[in-house]
């Protein structure tokens, strides 16, 4: 569900934008480790939904009407990239409790255009996001391991956040996996995920189109098969 403007309409995917459908999902990490508890984490999600569809009513998207029957191209789009740090709590090499943080780099591009060329609307923004991590993983026997993570964090209000308006902001990626190693230094596994988050608050010095309010929530779910391959260090 996406909102542009205090007047705009509250777009939803699914029913207004013809999203109702499965899309490919990909996901790249790689860690660093380095000594026996520390690790350094680089994710990169793309994340790019393209659709088209006659409008089944009227939207309004920072003072721009869109009216019902229009033939309308959607895009959403909110690629990120992520580094995070975690120290893990267990002594043992083969189990996981690992606590720590981190920083996401978002990279939005959000468009609403009418096929005819007559109407169109496009947001984009970069910017940084802290993240709260925790990862876990155990051993079960003859190579085969379970695990979980989760990075996110909540802010809101003028101070946490740090905007001079009142602004909410929100963000959790959570997974639950279960993999086997085949060979040496090579795992495959199976993952279940849950993307969501979001955001609502005022853009300060607005210059339109629209008064700069947004209201944006995000909520995925992915099911994937997964490869690692572990690199011995020198």
């Amino acid at each position: 569900m996406i909102q542009f403007g205090r007047n705009g309409t509250e777009v939803d995917y699914l029913s207004d934008g013809g999203q109702g459908n499965l899309f490919p999902f990909s996901r790249l990490s790689a860690d660093l480790t380095l000594g026996k508890r520390h690790t350094i984490t680089a994710l990169y999600q793309p994340l790019d939904l393209r659709t088209s569809q006659l409008l089944p009513r009227d939207l309004v998207i920072d003072d721009a009407l869109f009216p019902a029957g229009t033939p309308t191209d959607f895009r959403y789009g909110f690629p990120f990239w992520r580094l995070t740090y975690l120290y893990d709590l267990l002594p043992s090499p083969d189990d996981e409790l690992g606590v720590g943080a981190g920083v996401q780099i978002r990279n939005a591009t959000i468009t609403f255009a009418s096929q005819d060329g007559t109407v169109f609307r496009s947001n984009e923004n970069i910017g940084p996001v802290p993240l709260l991590k925790v990862r876990f993983r155990k051993a079960i026997g003859k190579g085969w391991w379970l695990g979980a993570e989760a990075d996110g964090l909540y802010a809101s209000g003028r101070i946490i956040t740090g905007s001079n308006n009142d602004f909410l902001g929100s963000i959790l990626d959570a997974s639950l996996r279960s993999g086997v190693e085949i060979m040496p230094s090579v795992d495959v596994f199976v993952n279940l995920r849950g993307l969501m988050g979001g955001a609502r608050g005022q853009e300060e010095d607005a210059t339109g189109p629209g008064d700069g309010y947004t209201r944006n929530w995000l909520y995925t779910f992915s099911a994937s098969l997964g490869v690692s391959l572990r690199v011995p260090g020198p």
